[in-house]
């Protein structure tokens, strides 16, 4: 992007120790005279550009540079005359951008895109141009990363820039790659910027483009960026962080003896294994300082072991449990489970008999790749596929890199049609930085953020349909729709048959999604006083009392005796039964399995002998359990009706989350119709069971 930057060597708040331990930087003055001046010939590649095409056929021996020639030669040549601010020739900045990039792995079509990124931006040549000359794939990338013009959007102009980049990275993960690259080298360039807008790109940056960085993968470029913005951000305590990492420098550093251990353990093992120590960067020690309290000789970093097999992670990982004293609560294991941005690794932590521990990173050398740059490894997502000539060229192509968190927001954003709504709820949603996966009943998977609720899911789900949703199940039991799930979990969602239905104020307090929250917003802001209530005040229930039906349909062995049916069982036709005396001298009558009839037996009793009189009817007590909603108590009346049923009683407690209990005390023509009642009673919407008291 339009860089406005000076010489990373001139940058006073750049780390020094980052810039030793990183690698080498370019000289950006000489590299701008090879760029104006160097030596080309039709068939060579500029100088300006060799350390890319170093770094590129490290990666890829066989690549062909002939495009990146091309590339350079209309960026360097349309960016001609421009300079940054720190004096350097502009064309210095592609350069650097598409040298970390080739450093990264990145394959050639990006990179050729990186060299162009800026030229539609900031000069003359156009997108049909560099449609020509490199084909779409290079001018959907580059547009993609170009920005917005400020004059059409004004203040809108940064989120709508960022709207457009995302999208576009829906279709292309390749198009954030070189956002990153671009952003990483204008941060370590940022020093001849005024302080307050050194402050605004750096809290920018640490509110967007580190959070994609890590979700994309891209460690080596997401923890630099974090330092740098440290810096600029907290200098106090980057300083005082720095201090710490001086002091240690000049003490004994314990890793290194523990590094020799490992490598002498898994040598005898016969394990092939490459034993590293790396240190921990700027932030990274920050926050073990803050956690840990004073830190120890083994806190300034961790020992990376790398294979070249899964199986060889898990025979370090058993050498080292064996050889060292593990700590077992510091163990992980992101090999069987990735994290979401593709992320493998073995993590433990040992302790040597000196008393020092250490924490261990186990991971092969795909692996390693992969959690160094992320989605920059995978090299051209669309390599492997065949194009289809029928495809309709403004589809929206499959990306197999996309993860679950970028098809979540390229869902919400359309929702957010205010540049100030989407920039403050993107910036929350990239604020959540760990995913879950919970399994739908039909079979299918949801990426949701740690802490999401059934709310979520049905959203995620049902998209506005969810306005409905009355209640879920979590692995196979009803709960709240506030239930937070967790990763694995499997989740039914029960939608209201109503479609006046609609969702209740409340569920605002337990929506986490950005796509869940605008489409609770926008229903309520539409329907003013008709959401749903999940709460209620603590009330009476309500009772209804019917016209009593005639006696109970049983007999006792006990001439004169009343009988009585017990309402804790309410026992009907063919149901096995017992009865016993009570005060008074009445009989009454339990179904055998009924809790109370040990208790009679075991308090003494007198059992009667019941038997069923020939007559069919019968009286019944049933339960149904109910999602709150308008309605439901006259829709179950009327299905009981149309039974032929007759209603005792009726008693519906006060909704509990939105949850409903209603007791009926029904009068059967003919216990066998019983089944065929309580089905009709579970078809009411909403009516989640319905069982015998």
């Amino acid at each position: 992007m339009s860089a406005e930057a000076t010489n990373p060597e001139a940058h006073p708040e750049a780390p020094p120790e980052l810039r030793r331990r990183g690698r080498t930087r370019l000289d950006l003055r000489r590299l701008g005279r090879a760029a104006l001046l160097g030596p080309t010939s039709r068939h060579r590649l500029p100088d300006a550009i060799g350390h890319v095409a170093e770094a590129h056929r490290a990666h890829y021996p066989d690549a062909d540079m002939s495009v990146l020639r091309r590339a350079y030669l209309l960026a360097e040549t349309s960016h001609r005359g421009q300079m940054r601010k720190s004096g350097e020739p502009y064309i210095t900045h592609p350069l650097a951008v598409t040298l970390i990039l080739a450093e990264l792995g990145a394959e050639t079509t990006t990179l050729t895109a990186s060299l162009l990124h800026d030229t539609v931006e900031d000069t003359d040549v156009t997108l049909d141009q560099v449609r020509a000359e490199f084909g779409d794939e290079v001018c959907f990338i580059v547009d993609g990363v170009t920005k917005v013009e400020k004059i059409d959007y004004g203040a809108a102009a940064e989120p709508e820039t960022f709207r457009k980049m995302l999208v576009a990275t829906g279709n292309d993960v390749r198009v954030m790659s070189i956002k990153l690259a671009d952003r990483l080298h204008n941060m370590r360039t940022l020093g001849v910027m005024r302080p307050e807008k050194q402050a605004r790109i750096a809290k920018v940056t640490r509110d967007v483009l580190i959070p994609l960085a890590e979700r994309l993968g891209v460690q080596a470029l997401k923890t630099e960026l974090e330092d740098l913005v440290f810096a600029i951000l907290h200098p106090e305590e980057y300083e005082s962080t720095r201090a710490l990492i001086a002091a240690h420098a000049g003490e004994r550093d314990p890793l290194p003896a523990i590094a020799d251990s490992v490598r002498a353990v898994l040598r005898e093992a016969g394990i092939a294994a490459e034993v590293r120590v790396r240190p921990r960067h700027f932030v990274s020690v920050h926050r073990i300082a803050r956690t840990r309290g004073e830190l120890r000789g083994s806190d300034f970093g961790r020992i990376l072991v790398l294979v070249g097999e899964n199986a060889d992670c898990y025979g370090v990982l058993g050498e080292l449990h064996t050889c060292f004293t593990p700590v077992v609560s510091e163990f992980k294991d992101f090999i069987a489970t990735p994290k979401f941005n593709l992320y493998q690794s073995l993590h433990t932590a040992v302790a040597t008999p000196e008393g020092h521990v250490a924490e261990v990173i186990v991971r092969t050398r795909q692996m390693h790749r992969v959690a160094e740059a992320g989605v920059v490894a995978l090299g051209n997502p669309y390599a492997m596929g065949t194009p289809d000539p029928a495809a309709d060229p403004d589809e929206e192509r499959v990306d197999p890199t996309r993860p679950g968190w970028l098809n979540r927001l390229l869902d919400w954003q359309q929702s957010a049609p205010d540049p100030d709504t989407f920039w403050s709820v993107l910036r929350a949603e990239l604020a959540q930085d760990r995913e879950i996966t919970v399994f739908r009943a039909d079979g299918g998977t949801l990426g949701l953020p740690a802490g999401a609720s059934c709310i979520d899911a049905a959203y995620a789900q049902h998209g506005e349909a969810a306005h409905g949703c009355i209640g879920a199940r979590v692995n196979g039991r009803l709960t709240s729709l506030s239930c937070v799930l967790s990763d694995g979990d499997t989740v039914q969602l029960l939608l209201a048959h109503d479609a006046t239905s609609g969702p209740a104020a409340e569920w605002l307090d337990h929506a986490r999604t950005p796509a869940a929250r605008l489409a609770i917003s926008t229903w309520l802001e539409a329907h003013p006083g008709r959401a749903m209530s999940t709460t209620t005040a603590a009330r009476a229930p309500l009772s209804v009392i019917g016209a009593r039906g005639g006696g109970a349909n049983a007999v006792a062995d006990l001439p004169d005796a009343p009988v009585r049916l017990a309402g804790c069982c309410t026992p009907v036709p063919p149901d096995a039964v017992a009865g016993f005396v009570v005060r008074g001298g009445a009989v009454t009558v339990h179904r055998i399995h009924c809790a109370a009839v040990a208790q009679m037996r075991a308090v003494g009793r007198t059992s009667v002998a019941v038997h069923w009189r020939a007559t069919a009817d019968c009286r019944v007590t049933l339960l149904a359990e109910s999602f709150g909603r308008p309605h439901l108590l006259a829709d179950l009346t009327e299905a009981i009706a149309r039974e032929g049923v007759e209603v005792v009683s009726a008693t519906v407690e006060p909704p509990v989350e939105q949850r409903v209990r209603h007791s009926y005390t029904l009068q059967l023509p003919d216990a066998a119709g019983l089944p065929a009642l309580m089905r009709a009673m579970r078809d009411v919407p909403g009516v989640y069971d319905v069982s015998r008291v």
